[in-house]
C-alpha cells in the first residue's frame, strides 16, 4: 500500500493560448469518479520575475485519494455535475492506481500542453510526501534549478516528467512542497471550447456591483481606469476568476456576475495576494529577478522619463539603488511624484536587472522630510529693505548698506503626502501582491492611504 498521492504540474500554458488551471480541471473531470479529491486543488503562483515564464507563472497540485472522506465540500461544477472534496484524509492509494494516475496526467498533458511554443516545457510529478516547504520558498522568491529539483524527487521516489528543457519540474515540485503560512481563494470559470479565442461576455458593472457588495473578494474591478480585473486577455480557456478570503462568498460572487453561459467552474487555493515572494534586503544584497522590501531614504527628487515612467533613487546605509513607477502604475505615479530628498520609505517590488532597478508594487512611507521654501529676499537688519540676489547660489545684498546674507525668508512647505502605504491600481497589480485592504484586514492599525 502507498499513501495518497501529491500530484504537481506546470508550465503547459504560453501567451497565445492555453491554461494550467484548465489542464488541472481537466484530470479532475478524469478521475472524480474513482477517485477522492483531498482538499482544495492548489494554484500555486511562483517568482514573477522570472524572464521566461510565459504568463502567470502559475503551477498547479492536486492531492489524490481512495474515494470515502466523510466531511465533504463543493467545489466546482463540470460537466453539469458537482465536483466535492474531501476535507479529511481517505484511505490510500493501491500501486496500481497509482500508476493509473500518471498514465491519466501525463495524457492530458501530452494532450493540452502547448509545446509548440518555444517558452513552454511542461512536468508533472506525483509524490507520496511532500517535499521541504523550503523549496517553495525558494522558487517564490529566487530561481531555482533544475539541478536542485532532481535530487528531492530522486530522494522522494518520485513519478515525474519533463517536456523539451524540462523546466516545468521545477514549478510542479514547488507547488506540492507549499506549506500555506497566508493564502486566498480563486474561483475559476471557463468557457466552451468552442468560445475560446473571441471575445468574452462579461458584464462590467455586474462585476462593480459584487465588488462593492462582497468584502471579501478583492481585485475585482479598476473603477478609476475602467478596468475589468477578473477578466483575462489572453485567448486562454478562462472566462473570468473571482479572488477571494472567504470561499463560499467566491460562489455567491459568481452567481452575481452576467456573463455568456458558464461551461464549468472550479474553486482553487492559491498563494495569491500573500506577498510570499517579498523578502527584506539591504541594497547591497539586492539581486536580479527577486522580490524585496528596502528601507532607506529618497535620495533625489523623482523626475519623469520618456513613456511617463517615474523614477527616483533610494539610499540606504549600503548603497543606491532605482526606484521606478512605470506608466502602467497610472496614479500611482502621483504619490511617487510628490516624494522628495531624506523622506524614509519602505519601497515594495520586483528587481530587473538591467538596470537593476527596483519596479514598484508598493510603498510605505515612514517619515516625511520638512521641506522649506522660500518667501521672500532676505531683510536688511539696518534698513529694513529687501536685498538684492547676487546670482544663483552667490546670497544676497543690501545695495544701500552693503549688508549680506546667504539665507532667504522661508517658510514650512505644507506637504501634499501623508505617511501610510500606497498601492498601484488594480489594473497594474501582479497576483502575489497582497492588496492593502487585506493587509488592514489582518492588521487593523496599520495606516493605509488611497491613491
Amino acid at each position: 500500500m502507498v499513501t495518497a498521492i501529491w500530484i504537481g504540474l506546470d508550465d503547459t500554458d504560453s501567451t497565445t493560448g492555453g491554461c494550467t488551471t484548465y489542464v488541472a480541471r481537466t484530470i479532475l473531470q478524469t478521475i472524480t469518479h474513482d477517485y477522492e479529491i483531498i482538499g482544495y486543488p492548489r494554484l500555486v503562483r511562483l517568482n514573477p520575475n522570472i524572464p521566461w515564464k510565459t504568463r502567470g507563472n502559475g503551477a498547479l497540485c492536486l492531492h489524490i485519494g481512495q474515494p470515502g472522506g466523510k466531511i465533504k465540500r463543493t467545489i466546482g461544477m463540470i460537466d453539469g455535475v458537482e465536483v466535492h472534496c474531501s476535507l479529511t484524509f481517505t484511505e490510500e492509494l493501491t500501486a496500481p492506481q497509482q500508476q493509473h494516475l500518471e498514465t491519466v496526467v501525463k495524457t492530458i498533458i501530452e494532450t493540452q500542453a502547448r509545446v509548440d511554443d518555444e517558452n513552454t516545457n511542461p512536468g508533472y510529478v506525483l509524490l507520496q510526501e511532500k517535499p521541504e516547504p523550503g523549496i517553495y520558498t525558494k522558487a517564490v522568491t529566487q530561481l531555482v534549478s533544475l539541478e536542485e529539483i532532481y535530487p528531492i524527487l530522486t530522494t522522494h521516489h518520485a513519478r515525474y516528467q519533463g517536456y523539451k528543457n524540462c523546466r516545468g519540474l521545477i514549478g510542479a515540485t514547488a507547488a506540492v512542497a507549499w506549506e500555506p503560512l497566508d493564502k486566498t481563494f480563486e474561483l475559476i470559470a471557463y468557457r466552451s471550447e468552442n468560445r475560446w479565442g473571441t471575445k468574452r461576455q462579461v458584464s462590467a458593472a455586474s462585476v462593480q456591483q459584487m465588488d462593492t457588495e462582497l468584502q471579501s473578494t478583492f481585485d475585482n474591478y479598476d473603477s478609476t481606469n475602467h478596468h475589468n480585473r477578473i477578466v483575462p486577455n489572453s485567448p486562454c480557456p478562462i472566462l473570468y476568476g473571482i479572488r477571494g478570503d472567504d470561499d463560499l462568498d467566491l460562489i455567491a460572487a459568481s452567481d452575481r456576475i452576467d456573463t455568456e453561459p458558464v461551461d464549468s467552474w472550479l474553486l482553487f487555493e492559491t498563494n495569491q495576494g500573500t506577498d510570499d515572494h517579498l523578502q527584506q534586503h539591504c541594497i547591497a544584497d539586492v539581486h536580479p529577478f527577486e522580490s524585496v522590501i528596502i528601507r532607506g531614504s529618497v535620495d533625489n527628487t523623482p523626475y519623469t522619463i520618456t513613456g511617463g515612467h517615474v523614477l527616483f533613487t533610494l539610499k540606504d546605509h549600503t548603497g543606491t539603488i532605482p526606484c521606478a513607477a512605470y506608466e502602467p502604475t497610472k496614479e500611482f505615479r502621483t504619490v511617487v511624484r510628490q516624494l522628495h530628498p531624506g523622506d524614509l520609505v519602505e519601497v515594495y517590488g520586483g528587481v530587473r536587472e538591467q538596470p537593476l532597478t527596483v519596479n514598484l508594487e508598493k510603498l510605505n512611507v515612514l517619515d516625511l522630510a520638512l521641506v522649506m521654501l522660500k518667501t521672500e529676499n532676505p531683510v536688511c537688519p539696518v534698513c529694513g529693505k529687501h536685498m538684492k540676489s547676487k546670482g544663483t547660489n552667490q546670497g544676497y545684498k543690501c545695495i544701500t548698506c552693503g549688508v549680506r546674507s546667504d539665507t532667504p525668508t522661508l517658510r514650512e512647505s505644507q506637504r501634499l503626502l501623508n505617511p501610510g502605504f500606497y498601492e498601484v491600481p488594480v489594473c497594474a497589480r501582479r497576483h502575489l501582491s497582497k492588496p492593502l485592504r487585506r493587509m488592514a484586514a489582518a492588521q487593523p492599525s496599520l495606516l493605509v492611504t488611497s491613491t
